[in-house]
């Protein structure tokens, strides 16, 4: 397991390379194309028990986060990649929820400046008041809400056309119910895309999540979204994370390697489906 300095979460490297989807992203004169596999329901049945959600930490999450972390959990090589996906993906008017949100979204210039223009409103929910009173694309409402003891988005947002997760899938100890709460405040149409890497608090995040490969917890996530009623569901691989010129004995002890990174998004088709749970 590799650390960064202070403050940073560490990678959780249970398998170094992603099997999950193909090689590695091609990009044209226009904008990139990206590896996208379907995913496919592997259940028909909830498969998870209450034991793959257990934490080593089962401490008051409030106490974990008080303190602001003015870092970036993802390296500038996934920030500039997840920048580039945003900007092919997001809407450029209407409303977006970034929840599990910080002092930074990753969103891009662009949408930056339809924020900026009063045609985008982005709302922000997270864990740290700071953090989030940092983040200035928040243009459209910050709310503080401990989604693992209230597993719901606040009633307020509304007329959502797409929403953003970045890094802190792992951590939700309902995913289902906050997904399908967010799917109900969706509309018919909109997307949200859950922002995928190898990096954790260890002791934060659920206990399965620590024992799988990244192929499966890709599924995992997968299983979330189906479940809570989300349709299309896909991955999208961002990087793959292989080091530069191919690997080798430095590639083996983390130099010259990137941050993997993955989305796996659905679509909120306005069926009536209901949870699976």
């Amino acid at each position: 397991m590799f650390t960064r300095p202070l403050h940073h979460p560490t990678r959780t490297l249970l398998s170094l390379t992603s099997a999950s989807v193909a090689a590695t992203m091609t990009t044209s004169t226009s904008s990139p194309s990206y590896p996208t596999t379907p995913y496919t329901p592997r259940h028909t049945t909830w498969p998870y028990s209450a034991r793959d959600f257990v934490r080593q930490d089962e401490s008051s999450d409030l106490d974990f986060y008080s303190a602001p972390r003015y870092v970036t959990h993802i390296d500038d090589n996934a920030i500039s990649l997840l920048g580039k996906y945003y900007a092919q993906v997001l809407p450029r008017k209407g409303r977006i929820l970034d929840f599990c949100s910080s002092w930074i979204s990753h969103y891009p210039k662009e949408r930056e400046q339809d924020v900026d223009k009063g045609e985008l409103e982005v709302v922000g929910l997270g864990m740290n008041d700071a953090e989030l009173r940092k983040n200035g694309i928040l243009n459209g409402g910050r709310f503080l809400r401990d989604l693992n003891t209230t597993p719901n988005i606040p009633s307020e947002v509304v007329d959502l056309d797409a929403a953003t997760c970045v890094v802190s899938i792992d951590y939700l100890t309902q995913p289902v119910s906050i997904l399908s709460s967010l799917r109900s405040h969706m509309r018919a149409g909109g997307k949200v895309h859950l922002v995928i890497s190898n990096r954790c608090f260890p002791t934060k995040a659920v206990g399965r999540w620590l024992r799988i490969s990244e192929k499966e917890r890709l599924r995992m996530v997968g299983d979330y979204l189906w479940f809570a009623g989300w349709r299309n569901v896909e991955v999208v691989e961002l990087c793959d994370g292989k080091a530069e010129g191919g690997g080798g004995l430095a590639s083996w002890f983390g130099v010259g390697r990137n941050d993997p990174l993955w989305v796996v998004r659905g679509e909120n088709t306005g069926e009536s489906v209901e949870s699976g749970i």
